[in-house]
């Protein structure tokens, strides 16, 4: 999983047709689902299970407390309403809920199907995605009827004690004008309707659809198929528009990974927000083993979305390799009620992120300079989080605080551990291998279908490594002490410099130079913060209301275009713009003045090195 975070201050199913037919045919160890996507009222869809024989008077029905990926308990339940069972003649039986996530189903010895209302989570959420309550976005759902439907299979359909480890046959009726978009093999020809066949409900709630009108394109990345999938609410964004730069992309991390990856068919789906209505605010993306989620905003346009893009789904699609792959017990057997943690998210989720980032340096998608000021930013990001707190502590108790909050420090140290893992294993083998070489022997060892003893994991790595890697791993990861990220980089021939950079015009870190007025959707200076020299120059003042630049007017709408464009501009380009102070408008004109910032960075300054450093980002 990827959460991104932007300041955007700047900003009735019954049953469906075929289950009268299909009912006679229900395997005696088989979950029948049915849903119905052209009978949507007021955001909600029915689903109805059709079960095997229950041997026990008493048995509970499950929607999932938490999915992997998101490390966050979400209360699945919360979305489902009205929820009923039925005996053979269509008798009401006995519910009681016995939590948020759970209804115990009394005389289970004759029950022979659940019903119950799905209702959407896009519709719910109150903060950035990231609220109270809220779900994380391309972990929920969205019910728009005849517009699109995001349906992750774990908000839809739920699990009965002991019956998780059967198979699933999941029946999808929808309007002809919608088109499915997954990775699974849809065994019905029909254009409005789909079949698909789980061998159990793990693999079912790894498999999203995304339904939409059809706007999608395929390619091959060797022998395997990569579907990218596209809802854009106002067609601003095409998968076509997309293709080229992800193409470019997923075909050197299929050659950065060699023959470790053996997916057939990976999936993209995106889903674009519309401003103009209340919708999904929590950007980034979910990984699954032959697809990734995607939830981003439209307003940012295809340029912008195509570069976040390349992190985005480059970080989720390395998650192949770990924790799909390469994973504990605790994932393995993955508790959807009672979920419990792993000690080892430096490695799912940091180890991800180095990738997400080596892999760019190393196929030549990004400059060495590049990669050194993502290292050097992520060190920068990782100070402001508790550098003293054991990762492996922090991991295992993610879902409570204190830890929860310092879980986005995954993405800072956590990449940071991966790296340091990296340059060990290089210079105790003078170049030859690295950290993937380390993954590779993991994959071998484990597996999909093999996981490891959380407790055993960093004595496993030790003997495939060096002893160097695993007092690395006990002191630095398993212990409190910081991380001297400048020992390491010297064993690359790199050390830390204060560099002049250019920084964003209308935005420094997270502190914004342009707020929105919401009623208006006006551009508006902000008054609260002292302005750089690009806005004294051209005589900017707070409060100013910003209505033109270079003849281009812009609004709330379509801000990312403006701050796209702002990216082009060069020391001393001309430059109008057209602005309303105290109610009169008026046009300024002059030079572009970039800002400068001092920031820490990292630079090769020792040549003797050279073949190390090398070996390290290109080996």
């Amino acid at each position: 999983m990827k959460k991104i975070l932007f300041a955007l201050t700047i900003t009735s199913l019954l049953f469906s047709c075929k289950t009268a037919s299909l009912s006679n045919k229900i395997s005696p160890q088989e979950i029948q689902v049915t849903i119905n996507l052209n009978e949507i009222k007021d955001d909600k869809v029915m689903v109805s299970l059709e079960v095997p024989s229950i041997l026990t008077n008493e048995i509970n029905f499950n929607i999932p407390k938490m999915v992997p990926g998101t490390y966050s308990k979400d209360d699945y339940g919360k979305f489902i309403e009205d929820l009923k069972a039925y005996d053979q003649k269509g008798n009401l039986l006995i519910v009681k809920k016995a939590d948020i996530n759970t209804w115990t189903i009394s005389n289970a010895k004759k029950l022979k199907k659940v019903t119950y209302l799905v209702n959407d989570s896009f519709d719910t959420e109150n903060g950035k995605g990231f609220g109270k309550g809220d779900i994380f976005s391309p972990a929920g759902s969205n019910i728009n009827s005849d517009k699109n439907i995001v349906l992750n299979t774990h908000c839809f359909v739920g699990y009965f004690d002991n019956f998780m480890t059967i198979p699933y046959t999941v029946y999808i009726s929808h309007p002809s004008s919608l088109w499915g978009a997954t990775s699974m093999i849809d065994l019905d020809t029909s254009p409005t309707n789909d079949l698909y066949k789980l061998p159990r409900y793990a693999v079912l709630v790894e498999n999203p659809i995304l339904y939409s009108k059809p706007d999608y394109t395929t390619f091959m990345v060797d022998d395997m198929e990569i579907l990218i999938a596209v809802y854009s609410p106002n067609g601003k964004v095409t998968a076509q528009s997309l293709t080229p730069e992800m193409k470019t992309m997923m075909t050197a991390q299929k050659k950065f990974l060699g023959s470790i990856n053996a997916t057939k068919k990976y999936s993209v789906l995106i889903y674009l927000t519309d401003a103009k209505i209340k919708d999904a605010t929590g950007f980034g993306a979910l990984e699954h083993p032959t697809a990734t989620t995607v939830v981003m905003p439209e307003m940012m346009g295809t340029e912008q979305l195509a570069k976040e893009l390349k992190d985005i789904v480059s970080h989720e699609f390395f998650h192949i390799l770990t924790p799909l792959t390469v994973h504990s017990e605790e994932i393995q057997y993955f508790d959807y009620k009672n979920p419990k943690m792993s000690k080892h998210l430096w490695m799912y989720e940091g180890v991800t992120e180095y990738f997400a980032n080596l892999f760019q340096i190393n196929q030549g998608l990004i400059s060495e300079e590049e990669f050194y000021t993502r290292l050097s930013e992520k060190i920068e990001h990782a100070k402001v989080l508790n550098e003293t707190m054991p990762f492996t502590t922090m991991s295992s108790n993610a879902l409570i605080e204190p830890y929860k909050t310092q879980y986005l420090n995954v993405y800072e140290k956590g990449a940071l551990i991966g790296m340091c893992i990296d340059i060990i294993i290089r210079e105790k083998s003078n170049g030859e291998r690295g950290i993937l070489d380390l993954m590779q022997k993991l994959s071998k060892e484990f597996g999909v279908e093999k996981a490891f003893n959380d407790n055993e994991l960093f004595d496993k790595i030790t003997k495939l490594t060096y002893p160097e890697v695993g007092e690395f791993l006990k002191t630095y990861v398993d212990g409190p002490t910081p991380i001297p990220y400048a020992n390491y980089f010297a064993k690359m021939g790199v050390e830390k410099i204060t560099l002049k950079k250019p920084s964003a015009i209308f935005l420094k870190g997270q502190t914004p130079y342009i707020n929105v007025d919401r009623k208006t959707k006006e551009i508006i200076i902000s008054p609260y913060n002292e302005l750089p020299e690009f806005y004294t120059s051209l005589n900017l003042k707070g409060n100013d209301i910003l209505l033109a630049v270079n003849d281009v007017p812009y609004s709330f709408e379509n801000i990312y275009d403006m701050i796209n464009a702002s990216t082009k501009w060069k020391e001393y380009d001309l430059i109008t713009i057209k602005i309303k102070r105290d109610g009169i408008e008026q046009i300024l004109k002059g030079n572009v003045k970039i800002p400068l910032e001092d920031v820490e960075g990292l630079k090769a300054t020792d040549i003797s090195k050279n073949k190390i450093k090398e070996a390290w980002l290109k080996g």
